[in-house]
């Protein structure tokens, strides 16, 4: 089977020229094939349905609820709670096709780092067995510590590690290439090495966060080797318009790809 890249827009950062729901067939008027929604909850399932079935357009991605930690995955004591906001997550993904759910693991301190260790193995194992079955792939994803301090998992190493440690098929990595070029750099080695780890892309132009067009990184032979392996999965733009979002899209045609 032929592979190509196939964008998805996350529209919890894109379109924000509109209301949230609205964002949906804009996505599908510029050109994109799905769409990245963070955090769907304050909507009806039904509603958000609606709305990408009158577009003809599916919805690929979206995270766990935050809480107040920027996510609850790694919070000692606090189990109950991811439990709640994974099932909701989960619920969300299976009901709308969503492939990929980010189970967000949140800040934490450094002294409580080597009990929330324990705290997320012990919680991404049973999400895990929770998501076997269901098409749905749980994925990690490391933050950049100039964008959020602290946070539990910030290299992209760590987190195979963690995966490997896990060995639940159903968890996987996101690459996200901005915080991973930010944290690690040596995308391409990086790219080869945690191949069979990765779960999910998403991509912005480094550092401001902009267009994926912009910035340190020509993201173009990047994505050709990930589609010359045959990914057949979306790549998802998750960045900051510099202005009106479909005033740069120009990176749509420029950066695409096909095997």
């Amino acid at each position: 089977m032929s592979a190509r890249t196939r964008f998805s827009a996350n529209i919890s950062m894109l379109f924000g020229e509109y209301e949230p729901l609205d964002r949906i067939a804009a996505a599908a008027r510029a050109g994109f094939e799905a769409v990245e929604f963070l955090f769907p909850y304050d909507f009806p399932v039904a509603e958000i349905r609606a709305r990408l079935q009158d577009n003809d357009i599916v919805i690929n991605h979206l995270n766990t609820r935050p809480g107040d930690r920027f996510g609850l995955a790694a919070q000692p004591g606090r189990e109950d709670e991811f439990a709640k906001v994974f099932d909701q997550a989960l619920d969300y993904a299976t009901q709308l096709g969503a492939l990929t759910i980010h189970c967000m693991s949140g800040v934490v301190a450094p002294e409580d780092r080597p009990r929330a260790k324990e705290t997320f193995l012990r919680n991404m194992e049973r999400a895990g067995r929770k998501t076997a079955g269901t098409g749905v792939t749980l994925v990690i994803e490391p933050i950049n510590t100039y964008d959020r301090a602290n946070f539990f998992v910030s290299r992209s190493d760590e987190i195979v590690e963690f995966l490997k440690e896990l060995n639940q098929p159903a968890v996987k990595l996101l690459f996200d290439f901005y915080h991973i070029q930010i944290m690690e750099g040596d995308l391409t080695r990086r790219l080869d090495r945690h191949w069979d780890h990765i779960g999910h892309f998403q991509f912005a132009s480094v550092p401001s966060r902009n267009e994926p067009d912009l910035g340190e990184v020509n993201l173009k032979p990047l994505f050709a080797d990930i589609v010359k392996r045959g990914w057949q999965g979306f790549l998802g733009a998750e960045y900051r318009p510099a202005a009106r979002t479909e005033d740069g899209l120009g990176w749509l045609t420029t950066l695409a790809v096909t095997a």
